[in-house]
């Protein structure tokens, strides 16, 4: 199987690139340098680097980097700072999807390609009409006004639900949404929900990167997760979160 996964030197998407070497899938990364690639990757048989950022990759660029691929992966985010919070692209998960999926059709696929996009808990799944107190509504209504980080990731993946949908004819895909992120160096237990079962604003727990991106890759290498969990916004929680 060949994965590609754009973001893949972010502080959870090297978890995930590394998950699937550890399943010895071939992965093609987008990277814009690979300083920040861990040095192991540097170099292994199973990873072809592409060395650009990917909203600047031309439509036959983003073509030629998910043509045989069957598996995308998206870990792509707006960085815990200032200006990766409030400054340019600030629609940088929402564009990069859009692009990816449009690379995808243009190849036109003999086999559905599955899409796979970390997202978060604080984005609501309006097809299972999950409810949230009126305070987290109110909190939410002015980040979606004052954080363009929030408003990107709930375009993107309104984009998978209302774009996409459930019966395109060569994409599949799954919006996975971890609660707060943490540092762990070991993969732990973990566990899956359909919708939160905490509040992402007032009662947030945490879950390790290494775990998401454990159970990103089995997504893209167990056929029985993927019939689970495909078209819908799992939300993965740590031990001690759920």
């Amino acid at each position: 199987m060949t994965v590609l996964v754009a973001g893949a030197s972010g502080a959870t998407g090297r978890h995930v690139v590394e998950q699937l070497l550890v399943r010895g899938e071939e992965v093609r990364v987008i990277v814009r340098s690979v300083v920040l690639l861990p040095e192991f990757f540097i170099g292994h048989p199973n990873i072809s680097i592409i060395l650009t950022n990917v909203l600047e990759m031309s439509d036959l660029e983003m073509a030629n980097a998910v043509k045989g691929c069957d598996t995308v992966i998206s870990c792509l985010g707006h960085t815990p700072s200032f200006k990766g919070m409030f400054g340019f692209p600030r629609r940088l998960v929402t564009d990069a999807t859009r692009r990816l999926c449009d690379a995808i059709r243009f190849n036109q696929p003999s086999a559905k390609v599955k899409f796979i996009l970390m997202n978060s808990s604080g984005v609501s799944n309006p097809d299972l009409g999950e409810k949230i107190s009126f305070k987290q509504k109110v909190v939410m209504l002015v980040l979606r006004k004052l954080l363009p980080a929030h408003a990107d990731n709930e375009n993107a993946a309104a984009f998978l639900r209302e774009t996409i949908g459930q019966h395109d004819a060569m994409i599949e895909w799954s919006a996975v949404r971890p609660d707060g992120l943490v540092n762990e160096d070991a993969v732990s237990h973990y566990k899956i929900f359909s919708s939160p079962t905490k509040s992402a604003i007032f009662e947030a727990g945490k879950v390790s990167r290494i775990n998401v991106g454990h159970f990103m890759a089995e997504l893209a290498s167990d056929i029985d997760l993927w019939n689970r969990w495909k078209g819908q916004m799992p939300v993965i929680y740590g031990a001690v979160s759920y």
